[in-house]
Formats: C-alpha cells, sequence, structure tokens
C-alpha cells in the first residue's frame, strides 16, 4: 500500500507538497487535477503518483474559485411527466459518474412572469458550469439567451431542432408518430382517435403533426369528435377515454401523445367492457415503465429520453467528464415504434 500523508511536518498535505515531490510546477499539478488535456502521459503519471503517494485531496472549493465556478451542472425543468424527468435525470447521472461533478435540479414555473428573473437569480448564486433545459421551458428562447449573458453553458432538449448542435439535443417526434399511425391504417383501422399533448408545448405539436400527415397520406380525415385534449397527464387520459368510447361511433383505434394517457384511455376501455386490442387498438408515447406494467402491455414510441440525458451531458461539459469519455455527436437521437399486444387490426376486418 502506497504511503499516505508525507508532507512536511506530518501536516495535511498540499498542492505545493506534490508539485515537489512530483517535481513540476503547482500549475502543472492543477492541469492534471482539471484533466487538462495540454500534457504528457509521462508527467501525467508523475504527478498522480504523488497525489496517491501523499494521499492528497483537492480542495473543492479551491478548484472553484479557480474556474470562477462550482462543480455543478443544472437540470431546469417544469415538466407535467414526473417519469421524464426522472428518466433524464439518470442519463444525466450515468454520464458524470465519473467525474468531479454533481447533478443540482431545479423545477420552474414557466407560466410565471418572474420565470426568467428567478432562474437568473438561481444561476447567479449556484453559479453552475452549465444548465440543460428539458421541454416545454427549452422551446423559450430568452431562457437561452439568459444563459448565454451570463456565461453559462447550455442544451436544450426537444422534439425537434431547437438550436445549434452544440445547444441542441432533440428527436424526431413527428416522423415516427407517422409511422406508428400508418401501422394502424395497414391493419385496417379507419376511425382512429387521438389524444393531444398540452397546448403550447412543441412535442405536442410535433406529435400532432406526424398524426394528421398519417391521415392524410391515407386519404383519411380526424373527425372534430375523435380529437381530444390531453396534458400528458393519467387524468386527461380518463376523461379523453370517457368522451371517446361514449361515442355512438367511437374510434377503432387510439393514439395517445403520452404512455400516462393511454394507460387512462385503457382503463376507461377496460371500465366499459371494451376488449383491448380486439375491439380497440392502443398506442402511446415514451416507452416508460407504464408501458409495460399494464395489460395487455402498449404499443408505443420509444422515446430516448435517457440516451438524450447522457447525450446532453456530454455536449455541454465535454471536458470535465472523465479521461477517455468517447462523446457521441449526434444531435438528434431517433425514436422508434415498440409494438406490443394493445395493438390488432379492427373488429370485424
Amino acid at each position: 500500500m502506497a504511503a499516505q500523508n508525507k508532507a512536511p511536518g506530518g501536516k495535511q498535505p498540499t498542492i505545493n507538497d506534490v508539485a515537489a515531490l512530483a517535481g513540476v510546477s503547482k500549475k502543472t499539478v492543477s492541469r492534471v487535477i482539471n484533466r487538462s488535456e495540454f500534457l504528457t502521459d509521462k508527467t501525467r503519471a508523475a504527478v498522480e503518483k504523488a497525489i496517491e503517494q501523499l494521499g492528497f485531496v483537492p480542495n473543492p472549493q479551491a478548484r472553484a474559485l479557480a474556474f470562477r465556478r462550482n462543480f455543478l451542472i443544472a437540470l431546469l425543468h417544469d415538466n407535467p411527466n414526473a417519469q421524464t424527468v426522472l428518466n433524464f435525470q439518470r442519463g444525466v447521472l450515468d454520464a458524470i459518474k465519473d467525474s468531479d461533478l454533481a447533478l443540482l435540479v431545479r423545477p420552474v414555473d414557466r407560466t410565471s412572469d418572474a420565470m426568467l428573473e428567478d432562474v437568473r437569480t438561481f444561476l447567479e448564486k449556484q453559479r453552475p458550469i452549465g444548465a440543460m433545459l428539458l421541454p416545454p421551458i427549452s422551446e423559450n428562447d430568452d431562457l437561452a439567451a439568459l444563459c448565454e449573458n451570463l456565461g453559462v453553458r447550455y442544451v436544450r432538449i426537444g422534439s425537434a431542432p431547437l438550436d445549434d448542435a452544440k445547444h441542441c439535443i432533440s428527436s424526431n417526434d413527428r416522423e415516427v408518430v407517422a409511422e406508428a399511425v400508418r401501422r394502424l391504417i395497414a391493419l385496417g383501422h379507419r376511425r382512429i382517435g387521438f389524444v393531444r399533448g398540452p397546448v403550447g408545448f412543441r412535442s405536442a405539436a410535433e406529435r400532432e403533426t406526424g398524426f394528421l400527415e398519417a391521415l392524410a397520406d391515407a386519404g383519411l380525415e380526424l373527425p372534430a369528435e375523435f380529437n381530444a385534449p390531453g396534458n400528458y397527464r393519467y387524468t386527461a387520459g380518463i376523461e379523453a377515454g370517457e368522451a371517446l368510447l361514449s361515442l355512438a361511433a367511437p374510434p377503432t383505434a387510439i393514439f395517445c401523445s403520452n404512455d400516462e394517457m393511454a394507460a387512462g384511455v385503457m382503463s376507461v376501455a377496460h371500465g366499459k367492457g371494451v376488449k383491448v386490442p380486439e375491439q380497440l387498438s392502443i398506442i402511446g408515447f415514451d416507452d416508460s415503465p407504464t408501458a409495460t406494467h399494464i395489460w395487455p402491455a402498449l404499443s408505443t414510441v420509444r422515446w430516448p429520453i435517457h440516451e438524450m440525458g447522457i447525450r446532453a451531458a456530454q455536449t455541454l461539459v465535454p471536458d470535465f467528464l472523465a479521461p477517455g469519455t468517447k462523446v457521441a455527436e449526434d444531435a438528434v437521437l431517433a425514436s422508434t415504434f415498440v409494438e406490443r399486444q394493445s395493438v390488432a387490426p379492427p373488429p370485424g376486418s
């Protein structure tokens, strides 16, 4: 085992002690600690050996002062779907687990007139290296400009590109929703209901556009009574299911803009004795745990939110990640349609 705490006088070792033992400057030790790329392998190895021998532990406050930032990255969100936030957060934590970074999660109120000022105060107090913005607040250009003005790196997450590649990680919601609806049409469905996402969400608009494009390509229209409002919550799915399945001629298939609402629709179907998928096909969006925790298992669009969390962190702070971390460059991550047991041809087909 390497000897430890060998600083002169038995005191806690300092960066100066490391520099003296390694035969380098204090600045070089700092570069090794902060994982600078501008060092030879020989120099890096010498410093790391000295750090191990002395049992030196870098002072996080001193490092923060040197960078004029805390070793924090912030996740800002106002999202009604807790599972989305959790899955994204897990991706970020996976990306930074071998680094010195920590994640700070901050919910905000996008409807408040004081949102921008609240975020400004938060960023000025916490001094994070960067911020990740989840939808729908990621769609706020003023919020992105605020980060830029404060010198805080930022990455926006969206269902469509919102910024240049270094400031945005997005998915292809419109195209994959159209693919899912075309599957229903191919099975023979012509009466297809739709449960929308929240008004003002880009994701909701992208998914609705994809839905309508698939219908139009097949020469179909969406009747007004088949178009149900939603807000990404389970209760909205219950309300939509009651409205759609109480019609004299209800739809034979329903596309829901997320899995929570799809689960609500399925619950109503079970309560009314409507068999899924024999009498009603249902598709959701997200591929959250809900999709496989209900019966029949839900056909859905897999939104790569975990991978988006990883990619967002890699894009935001590539220079703070563990040495050797492979940073992918794709700014658009493809969603995929996952067909399970909740989809079948319409009755009588």
